[in-house]
């Protein structure tokens, strides 16, 4: 089998070629990752600023399916230990939503503690609710909860000391 990374950047190249944008795709991997988190960058040279926005598409929705494709396909048939963990960027987008929710989980951390009320946040695709569960992590007096079904998930921030229910 070739390797996973090159197969990744040609797999989403040749996707992206036969939906009509034809760009280059480069790899990257993170600094202080292990090798199984891999960022495939779409090079927006070649593309005008209308392009890049329906790459991207309207709150993320198509980079978003692109890199649940990319994922779900480069992954199929293969042994776990061997998986790769994709993300594809476009123009900065991820790096700029990373800095969103960021300050996203600051503000509602805050209110969660100030109030003592739980939040429920939604609008998050699965990828960004598990980046926020993650962030979420490192506040011992928070917990966070995944509740519904798609396309109407939320996420549930709550005190620690308020636990209702099973932790995701």
């Amino acid at each position: 089998m070739s390797d996973p990374v090159q197969r990744g950047q040609e797999w989403l190249a040749t996707l992206l070629k036969q939906m009509g944008f034809s760009c280059r795709v480069d790899s990257i991997i993170p600094n202080g990752s292990d090798d199984a988190a891999v960022w495939l960058k779409i090079d927006e040279a070649g593309l005008h600023s209308g392009q890049v926005r329906d790459l991207i598409g309207e709150g993320g929705k198509t980079i978003d399916a692109l890199q649940y494709l990319t994922n779900t396909l480069l992954n199929i048939g293969v042994e776990p230990e061997e998986q790769k963990s994709f993300t594809v960027e476009l123009d900065g987008y991820r790096v700029k939503r990373q800095e969103e929710l960021e300050a996203l989980v600051q503000e509602v951390a805050q209110r969660v503690r100030t109030t003592g009320q739980e939040e429920v946040l939604k609008s998050l695709s699965s990828a960004e609710r598990r980046q926020v569960h993650n962030l979420f992590a490192d506040y011992e007096d928070l917990q966070t909860e995944s509740q519904g079904a798609e396309p109407d998930r939320r996420l549930i921030v709550r005190l620690s000391s308020q636990k209702d229910g099973e932790e995701e």
